[in-house]
């Protein structure tokens, strides 16, 4: 074997380990004492003071989430304290049960929760509830919950109606100093905050704090009676939609989702399944941020968290790499790059599900773009799109790219920094999604 055959067998070795490592801690967080909890308790969940939902039949799938990406600036010391946190998110499947994850995965001490509540919102762009839908949520039965510095607790279940398409309202409240905040800072939706504990108000006068992040909440899960399981969107700020009109919900994985939906609506042979958006801008697939746990995590090492385990995961589409050409001074290695890829795709054949990929979409005309990262990113499109790195192949750099300047964005699709889509481009890129990959298991063989 040569040295460097060597050292990118190495590298696999260290990548795998890395993903093993981060399942297991975020698996083993997740059970120590804060597991999911689907207890019956006799129509329970129909009053603001019921939590636990009765069985029922369906099936458990993500209906929203959104990857933590760090600790919020200015909230080191204190938190939240005495403070009520409504975020508001959209949903892609609907069902008769809710849980929800939070997390306190950058907080330098435990995060005490006293009350946490789901309600379906009134309207759209408001914190105002609609009254009749207020549940309450509990942890393992109780209102509370201790969320350990570089943890997560799941809710219990709690029956209610979530509608596909919908905007729900969680709230939490803390009393106490706990920082800093775990956040998503381009969530391109306003969510609210009222002083106080206003986790039961139905109505939005209290809130009259407006905040562009997602805090603690990290996904959305429901007993669904429309879906059959998840297809999780893994990627970087393409995914993430930082160029989407803030509360318009057209970030691709979300047009996506509609339109798998209204093909299932029209009678074709495509999967039942929701779509959640695991994006976070200006993620990379080898190299995370600073800190300890690392800042926007890289894509192997966040992997585990963000993908695995999530409910019912049947398909993992993978939009990742551009970072890597973008941010590494010493010109990105397209060996490396892939190879971190192919790692992704054993990861979920493991699990048992598909892995489609993406080509990496043009951005000459972007400060960072140099004939020389172009030519890194054309070596990984050409290994990508030879089908020995995922299971189906979408190619969106052919989709989107001007022939007439084929290393830039179409203008037609350009948000103007010629790197990031507008709304028309992430439509293109549902669009040209080929859904009948989305059928089927894990095949390609590495």
């Amino acid at each position: 074997m040569t040295r460097r055959h060597h050292g990118y067998a190495l590298l696999g070795a260290i990548v795998a380990l890395i993903m093993a490592l981060s399942a297991a801690l975020y698996a083993g967080v997740a059970a120590d004492g804060t597991s999911r909890s689907t207890a019956a308790a006799d129509g329970a969940g129909r009053h603001h003071g019921a939590s636990a939902a009765p069985v029922s039949a369906g099936t458990w799938v993500g209906a929203w989430s959104a990857s933590p990406v760090g600790g919020e600036p200015g909230t080191e010391t204190n938190g939240l304290a005495g403070r009520s946190v409504r975020n508001v998110v959209h949903t892609t499947a609907s069902g008769t049960s809710a849980r929800i994850t939070l997390s306190n995965l950058y907080g330098q001490s435990a995060l005490t929760l006293t009350h946490a509540s789901i309600a379906l919102a009134a309207g759209h762009d408001t914190a105002e509830a609609d009254a009749g839908t207020m549940r309450r949520l509990t942890f393992g039965g109780s209102a509370s919950v201790v969320v350990p510095a570089g943890g997560q607790v799941v809710s219990d279940a709690v029956a209610i109606r979530v509608p596909r398409g919908a905007d729900m309202l969680v709230t939490t409240y803390s009393p106490t100093p706990s920082g800093p905040v775990t956040y998503h800072p381009r969530a391109r939706q306003v969510s609210y905050v009222a002083d106080g504990d206003r986790t039961e108000d139905a109505g939005a006068s209290a809130y009259t704090g407006q905040t562009p992040y997602w805090r603690y909440l990290t996904a959305l899960d429901v007993l669904s009676d429309d879906s059959d399981g998840t297809v999780v969107v893994f990627g970087d700020s393409l995914t993430d939609g930082i160029t989407s009109p803030q509360g318009a919900n057209r970030r691709w994985p979300d047009v996506l989702a509609g339109r798998l939906r209204r093909a299932v609506a029209g009678g074709s042979d495509v999967p039942r399944y929701s779509v959640v958006n695991a994006g976070i801008s200006g993620n990379q697939v080898l190299t995370g941020g600073l800190g300890r746990p690392a800042e926007n995590e890289s894509g192997v090492g966040r992997f585990g968290r963000d993908v695995l385990s999530r409910p019912d995961v049947k398909v993992v589409v993978i939009d990742l790499g551009i970072n890597d050409i973008l941010r590494d001074r010493r010109l990105a290695d397209p060996d490396a790059v892939v190879a971190g890829l192919r790692s992704l795709v054993r990861a979920a054949h493991a699990r048992g599900f598909k892995a489609v990929g993406a080509t990496l979409m043009p951005f000459q005309g972007h400060r960072g773009w140099t004939p020389a990262r172009e030519t890194v990113r054309q070596e990984i499109n050409e290994r990508i799109r030879s089908g020995r790195v995922y299971d189906a192949v979408t190619d969106f750099d052919k989709a989107l790219r001007d022939p007439y300047a084929p290393n830039r964005l179409r203008p037609d699709y350009d948000s103007g920094d010629h790197l990031h889509p507008n709304d028309s481009g992430f439509a293109k890129m549902a669009e040209v999604f080929d859904l009948t990959d989305l059928r089927g298991g894990g095949s390609t063989e590495l």
